[in-house]
């Protein structure tokens, strides 16, 4: 696998980490988020761009299957979050404003699926625009 494809698999992984963190700040994660997720990738960052994985299936998928790994093996969200934030700071060139402004919608699709955005979870919001701001 070549450097551009490897690098951006590991892209769509750390969004993975980061929409697992966002729909883990409160502890919980309910199905809505889980259905709202899928929902964005396949309308959304399956656009982006035409990066695939080494199975030739489009790299976006990359988001679910690790969301997906990290809720059954019962990761900590802030733990996550950080690995995703290390991740953004050592990449930066990866995150053009139009991929961050999709991350913040797919963030907050993700936190209002049920029940609305609680505190934990718009601390976390105001996180990751912060981190985005660096």
């Amino acid at each position: 696998m070549d450097s551009k494809k490897k690098l951006g698999n590991e892209f769509y992984q750390n969004l993975g980490k980061l929409f697992y963190a966002v729909a883990m700040a409160d502890h919980s994660i309910h199905v809505k988020e889980i259905d709202r997720l899928k929902e964005v990738v396949r309308d959304h960052w399956l656009k982006v761009d035409d990066i695939e994985d080494e199975y030739g299936t489009d790299a976006a998928f990359q988001i679910e299957s690790v969301f997906d790994w990290f809720l059954e093996y019962g990761k900590d969200g802030e733990e996550i979050f950080e690995e995703f934030a290390a991740f953004y700071t050592e990449h930066k060139i990866l995150f053009p404003d139009h991929v961050k402004q999709l991350i913040m919608s797919t963030s907050r699709a993700i936190t209002s699926a049920f029940a609305g955005s609680n505190k934990s979870e718009l601390i976390l919001l105001g996180r990751i625009e912060l981190l985005f701001r660096i």
